[in-house]
């Protein structure tokens, strides 16, 4: 476990450096579109990482709720130690997946790219070319900070994407559903829904019981468009009472099938 800090100096903890600043500048957007987060609201973080999320809200507000899921044994630990140093008491940290159903969920850890952990792997598999993309799109729009990624040359991209992938290895964890962790913490509401699990994210929905989904204000999800999926999320949430739903596509990420969407009631 490492230790490095954000753009504006706030500590945290992580595995890779360079990752962490990405997934800050990945969430930067997440309170646009409509999405508002204030004094005392609850949120739910699916597929936290190390956390992120978590740390900014807790720096932005003397009291907020947030609850964050991450079932991957080595960045939960380092999601833990997150939630210790926000001095958030109500930061509470679960080392689970979320799905639509109680079960053991076989997952894929890629150590020289954490964030890309899925229990979807053939995601990438069935289409590399999809992924280099992705890789390039990183590099390309990285934060200032990293000015000389964008000198990479192109030809080194695909060597650089199977590094990435590279020493992977299979863990089996606990899934639980957004309804069971709504009732074991006794939630009234969800202000902010948050999910971002590499491909899972249509399990997290089917594991929301009718009855909860007035409970749930807001979510900020990623989409991966595979299977008609950013059409049937958009008709499922509208069903729940989603009037104002927005996608936006990254800078890094328009030649992939990834989608940002944004749905308030």
């Amino acid at each position: 476990m490492k230790k490095t800090f954000l753009s504006d100096k706030t500590p945290i903890y992580c595995i890779i450096p360079t990752e962490a600043l990405i997934l800050d500048e990945h969430i930067k957007g997440y309170l646009d579109h409509g999405i508002f987060v204030k004094e005392n609201d609850t949120i739910i973080d699916v597929g936290a990482n190390i956390g992120v999320l978590g740390i900014r809200l807790s720096k932005s507000f003397k009291s907020i709720y947030i609850h964050s899921f991450e079932p991957i044994p080595e960045i939960f630990n380092v999601l833990k130690k997150n939630s210790q140093i926000s001095k958030n008491k109500n930061f509470k940290v679960y080392q689970k997946g979320i799905g639509h159903k109680s079960s053991k969920q076989k997952f894929t850890y890629f150590p020289n790219s954490p964030a890309l952990s899925t229990a979807k792997p053939e995601m990438w598999k069935k289409n590399p070319k999809a992924f280099i993309k992705a890789v390039k799109g990183s590099i390309k729009n990285a934060p200032k900070k990293f000015w000389w990624a964008k000198l990479i040359p192109s030809f080194l991209i695909p060597f650089i994407a199977k590094r990435l992938l590279k020493n992977s290895r299979k863990i089996v964890c606990e899934i639980s559903t957004i309804s069971k962790i709504i009732k074991e913490q006794n939630i009234n509401e969800i202000n902010l829904l948050k999910i971002d699990c590499e491909g899972f994210e249509w399990n997290v929905l089917m594991g929301i019981q009718q009855s909860d989904w007035r409970k749930i204000h807001s979510i900020v999800m990623e989409i991966h468009d595979v299977e008609n999926r950013l059409n049937n999320t958009v008709k499922l949430l509208k069903k729940h009472g989603f009037k104002n739903i927005k996608t936006e596509k990254e800078k890094a990420l328009k030649e992939t099938k990834l989608i940002n969407l944004y749905a308030t009631k």
